[in-house]
């Protein structure tokens, strides 16, 4: 549904105004955008606070005890975030996209309902528990709370990944006329549900969320290590968060490398788009992409890029195993997603991406050295990269969205027949500066309650933070040496 291209903007006395279309677009695209960075920490931190809170009941640690509480509520600030950030998003299904509401009401509807009944308000109801219930239940009821929050943040991925699955490889339905409309009926909810698309999006949208809070929480524990060496509880934190992107880093990466294929068996026009392949023949891989001149960057092409490829690998990995296999061009088809976007999006992805397997391996060699917490540069390196994951997570799902256009269901409703024949550029416009302007705003709050929590964490640790009137403890010296 979200697409970004060149706007074309309308000068009208001193307002800048976009199309209803573009301004659609946009709106949706920036709404979900901001919703996916607090979604995903939900699920990316479920795993890390069932350990953590396991941990603490079963040992009474108070490594675990302290990691517990701190995580636990930036689930819980992010848990808000992202009810606050999602809610819109259904009601633009209304005001800014009724024909895809009216068009994909049938097989869309029971899975955003079973999201918010069985998946919100499991999660809502236990985190409650985590929260302010430890002395009210039992220990096994305690973690089987911390488990099933985590269950109720996955479950919420599921099923509005149902839906996004279904409009990437749509089935289990028929069109039909409805009161002079084409509709799509459901007529089979187990193929509707669990499309090709559904276990490669799942899979890869989990782990991507995972990666983003390893590093989150690798880059908050490195910065409490970088100022207090000592800091047991957070080397522990550091150290598993490392050993947690050892084994998810290259995963993402096998993983992604089959989905490819899947991509480019299912939708080959945007696997095409990914490799800015136009003409129809052998396909190479792009390792990097340079662009000659400034007309390549938005529209990247073979004879405007410098690049470093490798003859036939697109071919080989669009196949798997085939190095002279014939690859479709965009030159096929009559229109075209905005390729510049998904081409460098997906290299910025995958990009990311091996810069995080070498950053879980310089790491795993200094827990193998018991050096972690010792060499400064790698910590200013993990604080430095403690975003990137959510950046990865962004431009890998701009490639996914992006990537299907013109469509918003593939081959069925193309995105302009579904944006509102009523809605005007003004109203489209002023909707969508709103939208900007407040969630840059809770943006703003997530985190300053993330950096009061990590200003609170070093004082507790006798650490000074900026703006302290009080000094709690002499700060280390620390060289730039390892």
């Amino acid at each position: 549904m979200f697409s970004t291209v060149l706007p074309d903007v309308l000068i009208q006395g001193w307002a800048l105004q976009l199309s209803p279309e573009l301004a659609s677009r946009a709106q949706f695209g920036w709404t979900i955008s901001v919703h996916i960075i607090f979604a995903s920490l939900s699920v990316g931190l479920a795993p890390f606070i069932v350990h953590f809170t396991w941990k603490d009941v079963r040992t009474d640690d108070e490594r675990f005890t302290r990691l517990r509480s701190f995580w636990v509520k930036v689930f819980a600030a992010g848990f808000v975030m992202g009810t606050v950030t999602g809610i819109p998003m259904s009601f633009q299904f209304g005001t800014n996209f009724p024909q895809f509401a009216e068009v994909a009401g049938e097989l869309i509807g029971g899975p955003l309902a079973f999201e918010a009944k069985m998946a919100f308000f499991l999660e809502a109801v236990f985190l409650g528990v985590l929260l302010f219930g430890q002395e009210r239940v039992s220990d096994r009821t305690y973690i089987l709370s911390s488990v099933l929050v985590g269950v109720g943040a996955w479950l919420s991925a599921f099923w509005i990944l149902i839906v996004n699955a279904w409009m990437q490889t749509p089935q289990g339905f028929e069109m039909i006329t409805r009161n002079g409309v084409e509709v799509a009926k459901l007529t089979d909810p187990l193929a509707a549900f669990f499309t090709p698309r559904m276990p490669w999006m799942y899979v890869h949208m989990v782990n991507a969320s995972v990666i983003s809070v390893a590093l989150l929480v690798a880059g908050v524990s490195a910065y409490i290590v970088w100022k207090k060496r000592d800091a047991a509880t957070w080397n522990t934190a550091l150290k598993l968060a490392v050993i947690i992107l050892l084994v998810t880093a290259p995963l993402q990466a096998v993983h992604g490398d089959a989905y490819g294929r899947h991509v480019a068996d299912t939708q080959p026009q945007k696997f095409a788009a990914m490799e800015a392949h136009y003409e129809t023949g052998t396909a190479d891989l792009h390792l990097l992409a340079f662009p000659k001149s400034i007309d390549a960057i938005t529209d990247p092409k073979a004879e405007n890029l410098f690049t470093v490829s490798l003859p036939g690998v697109g071919s080989f990995l669009a196949t798997g195993g085939d190095f002279d296999a014939e690859v479709l061009g965009l030159n096929e088809y009559e229109e075209n997603p905005p390729v510049a976007m998904v081409f460098w999006s997906f290299r910025f992805m995958v990009g990311l991406g091996f810069l995080f397997i070498g950053l879980a391996l310089w790491g795993g060699y200094l827990i193998y050295n018991g050096r972690l917490s010792e060499s400064n540069r790698f910590l200013k390196t993990m604080i430095a990269a403690s975003p990137l994951g959510y950046a990865a997570l962004l431009t890998g799902w701009y490639v996914t969205e992006i990537g299907r256009q013109p469509w918003v269901i593939q081959g069925e409703l193309r995105t302009s027949e579904a944006v509102s024949s009523t809605l005007n550029g003004t109203e489209a416009t002023l909707t969508l500066v709103g939208f900007v302007v407040i969630y840059i705003g809770l943006i703003l709050v997530a985190l300053h309650v993330l950096r009061w929590l990590v200003e609170d964490e070093l004082r507790e640790l006798g650490v000074k933070v900026p703006d302290d009137d009080r000094w709690y403890g002499p700060v280390p010296k620390v060289s730039d040496d390892d």
